[in-house]
């Protein structure tokens, strides 16, 4: 059995502008300035704690703690107002996955650095959900690129490294992999760029859903 393990925020939905709002409300609760949009989505993939850190390092802990709360607050209430529609799918995105999952040789997974309430929330919006055999997410593991959520994708498929392939989007992904002994690919509409992705790891670096399966045969034969 394969196993493709998907990241979600920038390779299976894209939300920048939910993330940016959420930001702005974050730093406006820490009373920081904004770093730029493209400071903003380069930490996107890791763990919340983690990258309101990065992009607030002078920020003591209580602020931290306020930023923190305030990204979830102003994440939880564009979902909740936008619904389906603050996060929408990448074109192709769907179609790719029921693809993949038709086939009696491939399972799928997904490892982000989302929340359990926010992944379950973007789960129950999609009818596909179902595809997935099993969901990891920031509450349960370390950050990326630490490999725990892929090594947990492994138990419970039971999918050797040399048969599971990681798909994201930015450089944690590709490290992730890395750190795991697992291929990986990068998608070429997320936040961090082409030559990042493969400096980091990645096989190749896909411009469609179209050329995922493609990309994956690759691998698998070599």
């Amino acid at each position: 059995m394969k196993l493709v393990i998907f990241d979600v925020d920038g390779t299976l939905v894209d939300s920048q502008a939910h993330i940016v709002l959420s930001m702005e409300a974050a730093f406006a609760a820490g009373g920081l300035p904004l770093p730029d949009r493209g400071r903003l989505l380069s930490v996107v993939g890791l763990s919340l704690p983690y990258a309101m850190a990065e992009l607030a390092p002078e920020a003591d802990e209580a602020t931290l703690a306020r930023m923190i709360d305030a990204y979830r607050a102003a994440f939880r209430a564009h979902r909740l107002a936008e619904g389906a529609a603050a996060a929408p799918l990448y074109p192709g995105a769907e179609a790719a996955l029921r693809g993949l999952s038709a086939r009696d040789d491939v399972c799928l997974a997904l490892a982000t650095g989302k929340s359990r309430r926010g992944l379950d929330a973007l789960l129950a919006a999609w009818p596909f959900a179902d595809l997935f055999v099993t969901t990891e997410c920031a509450d349960d593991h370390p950050s990326k690129p630490h490999p725990s959520m892929v090594m947990q994708c492994l138990l419970d498929t039971g999918c050797g490294t040399e048969d599971a392939v990681v798909v994201g989007d930015t450089t944690y992904d590709m490290e992730m992999a890395r750190a795991a002994r697992t291929a990986a690919i990068g998608v070429g509409w997320g936040y961090h760029g082409r030559e990042a992705l493969l400096s980091a790891g990645a096989s190749v670096v896909i411009d469609g859903f179209d050329a995922l399966e493609p990309a994956l045969a690759r691998i698998w034969e070599n």
